[in-house]
């Protein structure tokens, strides 16, 4: 097997920071996700991601700290998340990161709305799943936290 290699792209205007790193298992998107060409940039994060399935570390972290994401990042972000869900190895878990504007973060009835789609995708996941939901300020300074065990 080949062994996998760290995906680093530099964010853009519409395109967030990818930082996936496979020694550590932390993969982070962060920024905005408005690309034009939504499979051009997630294709090939899907594609490492099952690559990464196949050998993940103990513990992952997927980090969405996406400011703004539209529907097609959206689409995109679900498969990702999907594709993690399928770890198989024994006492993995998956712990999902969520960041939201502290204005938001006290509505949790919005908060599980807006993460229904990702908690339905982990529903029927083989491996351990947690979700962190952070409330940030301005700058991106955590302000609040809360930890789901799906």
């Amino acid at each position: 097997m080949k062994e996998l290699k760290n995906l680093i792209i530099e964010q853009t205007d519409k395109t967030p920071l990818i930082d996936f790193n496979y020694l550590n298992g932390e993969l982070i998107l962060s920024g905005k996700s408005i690309p034009i060409n939504a499979p051009r940039i997630f294709e090939p994060l899907l594609e490492w991601v099952n690559d990464y399935v196949k050998n993940p570390r103990q513990t992952t972290n997927l980090r969405l700290n996406l400011e703004y994401f539209n529907t097609a990042s959206s689409i995109w972000l679900a498969k990702i998340v999907k594709a993690l869900s399928g770890i198989t190895k024994p006492e993995s878990i998956l712990i999902l990161h969520v960041y939201f504007s502290i204005e938001d973060f006290d509505d949790i009835d919005d908060i599980k709305d807006d993460l229904s789609p990702l908690i339905d995708v982990v529903s029927a996941a083989t491996v351990s799943v947690g979700l962190k939901i952070y409330g940030t300020d301005e700058t991106g300074k955590v302000l609040k936290e809360s930890m789901i065990f799906i």
